[in-house]
């Protein structure tokens, strides 16, 4: 079988650097351009001295003879470079946010630009492959769930699904300085992030929308009611959300019983794990997994789950290449085995 020729869009950033390890460790892919307009014309290993055995070099355009794009490119220009991309034929899966919400009229609302190609909105699919495999399958452009989303909505998936809450949910989340993107800000600089802990986007955060999103697909007789607070804590990967909700007077479950509902609801899912004690976000440093850990507090009646990713890999570039490994065929594992770095 001939090898998926690959390219990345914006490899300068922590994501399009996490995409090109990924792919050059993967048995079924050809990494063949990478792409980062301020830094082209540079070695890939001058910009990320980890990667010098790669021996790429940066150009400002991705070459044409690609079976895939990556795009890793900020939010609001993905827009732009996306769509003469799908009429060469070129399959893309977007890292931004460009494509992820199906209501154009929430991109002037969480980022600040009317969407130029609302048809290809439609057309995208949402590329969280453990509700949406089927769909990622047949496309031609995914569009990559945010991070903080693809933690809180695989936590609660199951629980909203089966209508076992009531509508009113809280997701408190924390992440690593990472999600802040390599560009310089005051906010990551080690000796503000160091030894502290702080609460963001308390007037609401842009992953909001895609989290009710795709919980409203899975019960939109629900109606939810979702309070999402992030919060930047000191490290560089993971990020681990705790969601609470109030069971239904008429849910019956026992905590055993809630255990296998969320293990048969993710059985066929390769990079969900249903842990017996709540996960910590070192589990799952360098992998694609995500952890969960769904209880219920006997004394309250209340649903609590615990999930925890890497940002960069199920939270970003990992998902990217499962949802390659749906769009090729390709056992949806390929390439993404690795256990997590530890300690």
């Amino acid at each position: 079988m001939a090898k998926i020729k690959t390219g990345i869009i914006n490899v300068t950033g922590y994501i399009g650097a996490e995409l090109a390890r990924l792919l050059c460790q993967h048995p079924q892919v050809e990494l063949t351009s990478v792409t980062g307009r301020s830094a082209a014309g540079q070695k890939l290993g001058n910009v990320f001295p980890y990667l010098s055995g790669l021996g790429y070099s940066i150009k400002a355009e991705l070459d044409s003879n690609i079976d895939v794009a990556f795009s890793a490119m900020p939010h609001k220009t993905s827009v732009d470079v996306v769509p003469p991309l799908l009429k060469q034929g070129i399959k893309v899966i977007d890292v931004s946010a460009d494509f992820r919400l199906k209501n154009v009229g929430e991109y002037p609302k969480w980022y600040g630009f009317t969407h130029p190609s609302p048809e290809l909105l439609k057309e995208a699919a949402y590329g969280l492959p453990e509700l949406h495999r089927d769909e990622i399958t047949s496309a031609s452009l995914v569009a990559n769930p945010g991070c903080y989303s693809t933690g809180a909505i695989l936590a609660l998936a199951p629980a909203v699904k089966e209508g076992l809450i009531y509508p009113n949910i809280v997701i408190d989340s924390k992440s690593g300085v990472s999600g802040a993107g390599r560009t310089l800000s005051l906010n990551a600089h080690y000796s503000e992030a160091n030894e502290n802990a702080c609460a963001y986007s308390l007037e609401g955060h842009r992953h909001l929308p895609e989290i009710e999103q795709e919980l409203e697909l899975l019960n939109p007789e629900l109606s939810l009611s979702i309070t999402f607070v992030p919060h930047l804590v000191p490290m560089t990967r993971g990020i681990l959300s705790s969601c609470y909700a109030k069971l239904t007077d008429s849910c019956q479950l026992t905590v055993d019983s809630l255990h296998q509902l969320y293990r048969e609801f993710y059985k066929d899912a390769p990079f969900v794990r249903v842990t017996d004690k709540p996960p910590h976000t070192k589990y799952a440093w360098g992998n694609n997994f995500c952890f969960i850990y769904p209880t219920i507090d006997l004394k309250t009646n209340r649903l609590i789950v615990i999930s925890c990713l890497d940002n960069l890999v199920k939270g970003g570039a990992g998902q990217a290449v499962q949802n390659m490994n749906l769009l090729f065929d390709l056992p949806e594992t390929a390439g993404l085995e690795a256990l997590a770095i530890y300690p």
